[in-house]
């Protein structure tokens, strides 16, 4: 396995360890626990430039490990993971949306375009405006699972946003529900889209993949380079 790969590899389980960590962490009112799920996504964000040794991307780990060490101490160890799931589907949502502005292809037909013609050809007029919605479907969906988690993120008591500055909350929700639904029901529903698509999109446009698994195999063979470059370039050419 060549080096993009290992990185692909180590933050997908880095990703993968994120929501235990902070359902584990919010279930336990447990500021350690907190605090290993926000170094978790640190990690996450500074991986590639920690692999080429950047003295940089070091400082900054170690100043996030510090403020952490003390953060995991105080009153306010829980809110980084109240922001988390709002702003990083928000982020994601945005990379969707960015992409439908008039000069820009949008996020989905650039995808299938690298499976469907390697990136050398349009796609058929019916699967590029298929493409086109679908990318402001998830757009929209996405803004939408923000928008509750953030609404849940206030309200959630003991240690919500409001309740954690002192403020009351006029509809308490509890801290476990919050937690359910920012770390574990919002990437189900996620999931879930992904799958009904797909299974919508194989009856409309039959004959294109041989089932799920040699969809799945197409996506990963686009390699890395593809995948860490698709949210920074959205230009029609």
């Amino acid at each position: 396995m060549n080096r993009d790969g290992a990185l692909a590899l180590g933050r997908a389980a880095l990703v993968a360890a994120y929501p235990f960590l902070a359902h584990a962490a919010s279930a336990r009112s447990d500021g350690t626990l907190a605090a290993l799920a926000t170094f978790d996504i640190a990690l996450i964000l500074l991986l590639p430039a920690l692999a080429h040794g950047r003295v940089r991307a070091l400082a900054s780990l170690a100043c996030v490990s510090l403020a952490l060490a003390w953060l995991a101490r105080t009153h306010y160890a829980l809110v980084p993971l109240l922001l988390v799931p709002v702003l990083f589907v928000a982020l994601v949502a945005w990379g969707f949306a960015r992409t439908l502005r008039a000069g820009r292809v949008p996020l989905v037909t650039k995808i299938a375009t690298a499976l469907e013609t390697g990136g050398t050809a349009q796609l058929e007029p019916d699967v590029a405006r298929y493409t086109h919605s679908l990318t402001r479907l998830w757009a929209i969906v996405l803004f939408a699972l923000a928008a509750i988690n953030f609404v849940l993120a206030l309200l959630a008591v003991p240690r919500g946003l409001l309740a954690t500055f002192g403020i009351a909350t006029p509809w308490p929700v509890g801290e476990t529900l919050w937690s359910w639904c920012a770390n574990a029901a919002t990437y189900g529903l996620i999931g879930g889209l992904m799958v009904a698509e797909f299974a919508w999109r194989s009856r409309r446009f039959p004959g294109r993949y041989h089932g799920p698994v040699d969809f799945a195999k197409r996506m990963a063979a686009l390699g890395p380079g593809f995948w860490n470059g698709l949210f920074r370039d959205g230009k029609s050419r």
